[in-house]
């Protein structure tokens, strides 16, 4: 591989990889990424994009209470690694309905056990109209639906937002896509390790670490970061209906999670991290498919409301997709 692409410029692969369909990112410095087409469209958009919806036909009969506030959300779960599983795994630990449907031959190996915690874990074909009836009855009876796919994708399917809210007044529909919404890459491909490779944060940590290859962050933080602002918002379009019997429609991406990230002062010298002790798991023994385990305490937690999920991890596509019948909402 080292020696077929030596002799491109990396601008050049870059846009030979996605001109084949493909994912690929050069490495820019944050001031080459702020002169650049996509990063100014992004530095010019909100972090979150919303829109309320005035639909006289939706109504709910969600009463959220302190100890499980969002019991009786039904969430439609259409992401993939990272952010949006983060999002829906953060709601199911207060209480919602997370059924996550994904296409019948895709997987996520090594990443399962960690994004479906709370979840039940479906397959449909969108491409056939037996997966596309069942589809419409799930999205009717969903509160919030989350999703990752690239803008107008599912709109190419025939669910494009107008279908969306017809099918389900009052629907809280937020997504996420990985370079913004303006600009010449709207519609690009990529992930996280990709986006800060293009917003320059992979190139800072080389400069920071005094070496030649990239050094992104040692985690995923814009997919977390980005996760943890999706489930808010969902929360905030849920608390809007019930006052008001409105949809929303929120959208955000990575690369504005990453501008937003820039956007925080470092705090001098680095602090080294603490060993891992007892303290940093959950007291509780999940069982898995995967065998039993206790698992990381969760990095964000709301004040005095206890998390909790009422499934451990598992395989996907291991239920029918269908709602719990003793949902309501």
């Amino acid at each position: 591989m080292a020696h077929a692409v030596a002799g491109w410029t990396k601008h050049e692969l870059e846009a030979a990889v996605v001109e084949a369909g493909g994912c690929a990112a050069e490495m820019l410095s944050k001031a080459d990424w702020l002169a650049h087409p996509q990063g100014r469209a992004v530095s010019l958009e909100p972090v979150l994009h919303r829109q309320f919806r005035r639909d006289e036909t939706a109504h709910t009969d969600w009463v959220p209470s302190r100890s499980r506030p969002l019991a009786g959300i039904r969430v439609l779960d259409l992401t993939r690694v990272l952010a949006g599983p983060v999002a829906t795994r953060f709601l199911a630990a207060y209480g919602a309905e997370v059924l996550r449907v994904d296409p019948p031959d895709w997987d996520e190996p090594g990443v399962i056990p960690e994004v479906t915690l709370g979840k039940r874990c479906s397959r449909l074909d969108l491409k056939t109209p037996e997966g596309r009836n069942r589809f419409d009855l799930l999205l009717a009876g969903a509160d919030v639906l989350v999703h990752g796919y690239r803008p107008g994708a599912l709109g190419r399917l025939g669910y494009d937002e107008e279908r969306r809210s017809a099918i389900c007044p009052g629907l809280i529909d937020v997504s996420l896509d990985a370079y913004g919404w303006s600009g010449p890459w709207a519609g690009r491909r990529g992930f996280d390790s990709l986006v800060q490779m293009s917003s320059g944060i992979a190139d800072a940590g080389r400069t920071c670490k005094g070496v030649d290859s990239p050094v992104p962050l040692p985690v995923q933080a814009l997919d977390h970061g980005a996760g943890y602002l999706l489930a808010a918002a969902a929360v905030r379009g849920l608390v809007n209906r019930r006052l008001t019997n409105g949809g929303m429609t929120a959208r955000l991406s990575l690369a504005r999670t990453a501008a937003m990230l820039w956007e925080v002062q470092g705090g001098g010298e680095q602090t080294p991290l603490a060993p891992l002790s007892d303290f940093d798991f959950s007291p509780s023994v999940e069982v898995t498919p995967w065998g039993s385990a206790r698992r990381l305490i969760p990095p964000v937690v709301v004040a005095r409301a206890p998390m909790s999920w009422p499934y451990g991890a598992s395989a996907l596509g291991s239920v029918q997709p269908a709602w719990e019948a003793t949902t309501c909402a």
